[in-house]
């Protein structure tokens, strides 16, 4: 659990990133029950406080991952060439079969990752099927204490399939394939399912907290949405939803809607100071201010836009218009890895290609701000995300012995574009170490590598028939969606518009 390490704790000997000035310079951190209390050189700290020598090191608050889906833990590596709706396809199969150890262990490896690689929480929009479960949910949530993280941790929920929610795709499938994909549509229930999930929901003490995720807002109808957004109300839970993700998603908003996507949620309730959009790139300027008007915020995922070929979001253009960017990973399903410095380089780089005029480029410090205290706002936390008094101590600790730093010229420049999680040393959550000397310290990665491997062999026996429903099906979904994603649209989200 991310529990905090009690008693005062005196950080000496460390560079400090601040994203206002060059370099970093040396400041002791002082920690008094897991909260920051004072930062600056030379500091005084009571007489029983605990030493950390941090010489040599570079500090920088945890990394905050606005956007990822934990069951995707198990499923990474299993496809290339894949669109978004070709990776929807192919759920069942990459993510069929599981048992509810199964599902601790896939959010267990997603954890893991994330914190030797410098993140200290995270946004989990965690799916189930056919229905989210007491079990899993906190089979998930035991993975995120076991590792030691903080999350906010969201069932994924619809009440149309896959098949059902893009017009025409349907009946573009063969009778004997409509039949299989019949069984793929959510179970009744699900909100009823949601509520006692989260009214027994037991983590919350433990820095694990509940949110909602309505997936894809037009594979939910709109009594499905209102009720998640009335949920969400009633209960002062977080939202997040995959908004505009892909050109097929808005093409077919506007179809069934007459809107966009987010006008759509914005008329059942959804948007809102508790919300944030996931994605986010096909959004238009009225949509983005629509956002930064009602508090809203956006999770940016650069590695997944690209590797499912969904586009280029508007990274500058979204804070130019005061919304407010948080930056995750994706899921390993879908965009790989759980590495956070992998997601700022991409971000930027992507930021860079979008225009050939550098004041439309977002800056270093955009992007880290974004990676740090704007995702700590996608889970609304001001606690998170900064280096200074009255903030939780999540540190990160980078050895400036490191290539990457070899010269240190611009830290957060560096950080940005250099850095790729090689050089994280150590790792602390509330002042307690969970990563020391590049090893975790609060599960043994051997045993989880040893039960994955052991899970995976199952399940690749176990859905067979999963992936062969999703290899006969994924050629009537590539027949079909392209031609959506062919039909003009106002926002340039790809290359060759």
């Amino acid at each position: 659990m991310a529990r905090s390490e009690p008693g005062a704790l005196l950080i000496s000997g460390g560079l400090l990133t601040d994203a206002a000035r060059r370099r970093a310079a040396p400041a002791d951190i002082l920690v008094i029950d897991g909260v920051i209390r004072a930062v600056g050189p030379n500091l005084d700290a009571p007489e029983n406080a605990k030493r950390f020598d941090a010489s040599g090191l570079l500090m920088h608050p945890g990394m905050i991952n606005a956007h990822t889906h934990g069951h995707g833990g198990l499923a990474r590596g299993q496809g290339d060439r894949l669109t978004l709706e070709l990776l929807l396809a192919a759920g069942p199969w990459m993510n069929g079969g599981r048992n509810v150890a199964d599902k601790k262990l896939s959010a267990t490896i997603c954890a893991a990752e994330m914190v030797l690689k410098g993140c200290t929480a995270a946004y989990d929009l965690y799916g189930e099927f056919p229905l989210p479960t007491q079990d899993g949910m906190d089979a998930a949530a035991e993975a995120y204490a076991d590792v030691g993280m903080r999350a906010v941790l969201a069932p994924m929920v619809s009440d149309r399939s896959f098949y059902q929610a893009i017009p025409g795709l349907l009946d573009a499938l063969p009778e004997s394939l409509q039949r299989q994909v019949a069984g793929l549509v959510p179970g009744e229930g699900c909100l009823a399912a949601l509520a006692d999930i989260a009214q027994t929901w037991r983590w919350n003490g433990q820095d694990i907290r509940l949110a909602l995720a309505p997936t894809i807002p037009h594979h939910c109808s709109d009594t499905f949405l209102c009720g998640c957004a009335r949920m969400a109300h009633e209960r002062g839970l977080r939202l997040q939803t995959h908004v505009a993700e892909s050109k097929v998603q808005v093409v077919v908003g506007q179809k069934l809607y007459g809107q966009s996507l987010l006008r759509q949620l914005d008329a059942c309730g959804v948007v809102g100071p508790h919300f944030t959009a996931a994605h986010a790139v096909w959004l238009d300027d009225d949509d983005m201010r629509l956002m930064a008007d009602k508090g809203a915020t956006i999770a940016h995922n650069p590695g997944s836009n690209m590797r499912l070929g969904n586009g280029m979001a508007r990274l500058h253009r979204m804070l130019d218009l005061g919304v407010t960017v948080g930056i995750g990973t994706d899921g390993p399903g879908s965009s790989d890895n759980q590495n956070m410095y992998e997601a700022m380089r991409s971000a930027a780089m992507m930021s860079k290609v979008r225009s050939p005029h550098i004041e439309n480029w977002a800056s270093v410090e955009q992007i880290y701000q974004a990676a740090t205290l704007g995702s700590a706002a996608t889970i609304g936390r001001s606690d998170l995300g900064h280096l200074a008094p009255g903030y939780l101590a999540d540190i990160v600790f980078l050895d400036l012995a490191g290539l990457n730093w070899i010269p240190h010229h611009w830290t957060v420049n560096q950080l940005v574009h250099v850095e790729d999680a090689t050089s994280v040393r150590h790792v602390m959550i509330g002042g307690r170490l969970v990563v020391r000397d590049r090893s975790l310290l609060t599960i043994d990665v051997n045993k989880l590598r040893a039960e994955v491997e052991a899970a995976r062999e199952r399940l690749d026996a176990a859905t067979v028939q999963q992936k062969e429903l999703a290899t006969q099906a994924s050629v009537f979904v590539h027949q079909h969606c392209p031609g959506l994603a062919d039909q003009p649209f106002p926002v340039a989200g790809y290359v060759d518009q």
